[in-house]
């Protein structure tokens, strides 16, 4: 089999440098040959596809846009009355990945709105962003991309986030019934979530169309001090014949050269 493909998570890793530009730059000098970002979008889109081009390294992910930051968005897919921003948001998203050659974009649920009980929103908040994402499954299938809905867990990271557990993503995929629609599996999520990691990978991989990983619980490197066992579960994604890429979304210990002992590794024993 072909060894796993990483890419870099530049919202994340080389944040030692200050603009995305220069971060594509590095990853590709650390051997990378893809990478992901959250969000682009006060980036000049020339240069950047000008750095894409030069370097050869492959844009895998894009988020849609978040909303209004400042006043507590992180997403605006499933939010009661935003369903027009969420279009607008969209446009932009797919406006960077067609000029960046990018195939998958995260379509981001949002959080309950402030004062809000999740439980009594929880059905409305499902309806909207099963029409949302029906709506960009038709808008991006003529771009050939794919949408991608990721669980962010409410214990630590977001508790406000909508969509927090694989189960309940599986089961908004299933409504909304677009095959260009798929999970994104982040392992630090759904361990902090759900555990019960491989029993979830087995279930729902056929579900998945894009894979992110860091330790769990401090979010750092995967070889960092920990509780999952990354060499098992790069295992386990290897019997699967997982072929998408792995996005590196963690936060390095030290500069984020230093810390890339671990993928080092698994490049030369992959050889």
């Amino acid at each position: 089999m072909a060894p796993l493909k990483f890419c870099a998570n530049i919202s994340w890793l080389f944040t030692e440098l200050p603009d995305f530009s220069q971060r594509i730059y590095a990853a590709a000098s650390a051997g990378f040959q893809a990478v992901e970002a959250a969000w682009l979008y006060d980036s000049d889109l020339q240069e950047l596809q000008r750095v894409r081009e030069a370097t050869g390294v492959e844009v895998v992910l894009i988020n849609t846009p978040p909303g209004d930051v400042k006043a507590g968005d992180l997403g605006l897919g499933a939010v009661p009355g935003r369903e027009t921003e969420f279009k607008q948001g969209l446009d932009l998203a797919l406006k960077y990945a067609k000029a960046l050659e990018c195939k998958r974009i995260h379509l981001m649920a949002g959080r309950v709105p402030v004062g809000s009980d999740r439980a009594a929103v929880a059905k409305e908040m499902e309806a909207i962003f099963v029409h949302n994402l029906k709506y960009a499954a038709d808008i991006l299938s003529k771009a050939g991309i794919t949408g991608l809905i990721e669980p962010i867990n409410t214990r630590i990271t977001d508790p406000r986030y909508f969509l927090d557990s694989p189960h309940q993503a599986a089961a908004i995929l299933e409504k909304v019934g677009k095959p260009n629609i798929k999970l994104q599996m982040d392992v630090f999520h759904w361990q902090i979530m759900d555990g019960n990691l491989t029993q979830n990978i087995n279930k729902y991989f056929p579900l998945i169309g894009h894979v992110q990983i860091a330790q769990v619980p401090d979010r750092n490197e995967p070889d960092s001090a920990g509780e999952i066992n990354y060499s098992y579960l790069f295992n386990t994604l290897d019997k699967l014949n997982y072929q998408g890429h792995i996005g590196c979304e963690y936060k390095p210990l030290r500069a984020t050269n230093e810390g890339l002992g671990w993928l080092k590794n698994y490049w030369t024993q992959s050889k």
